[in-house]
């Protein structure tokens, strides 16, 4: 069971290894909030952040915050939710693509094969 997280623009998935508070900082550190910034929104001391983003590091196998956010990005466990949108327009634009069911006007036909034909002649001479 997979449960989405989202914090300001960044979302992240649990049931990967991460406790969810984990999750949530990792996220935050992403946002490019401080220890004294998660501390205050959660209620809870700078210290303690700064154990579960140890304990975060730990277990992805970092030693730094910036190595931090780069290997939960690679491993899939958090996006920024810019990229999450735009795979749904792309994903939109897909299913609905317009110029899939244009119809031809009457002489288009008639240039498509001339083109088509000239490009054959110029390769077979040259």
């Amino acid at each position: 069971m997979n449960r989405t997280i989202q914090f300001g623009s960044w979302q992240g998935v649990l049931g990967n290894g991460l406790a969810e508070r984990e999750l949530v900082c990792i996220l935050a550190v992403a946002a490019g909030h401080t220890d004294k910034e998660i501390a205050r929104r959660d209620g809870l001391s700078p210290r303690s952040i700064k154990g579960r983003i140890e304990s975060a590091m730990f277990k992805l196998g970092v030693y730094k915050r910036p190595a931090l956010v780069a290997e939960a990005m690679r491993r899939g466990l958090i996006s920024p939710m810019i990229l999450a949108l735009c795979a749904i327009l792309v994903g939109q634009s897909a299913i609905s693509d317009h110029s899939l069911n244009r119809i031809r006007k009457p002489g288009e036909r008639r240039v498509e094969t001339r083109v088509s034909i000239r490009r054959t002649e110029v390769a077979l001479t040259a």
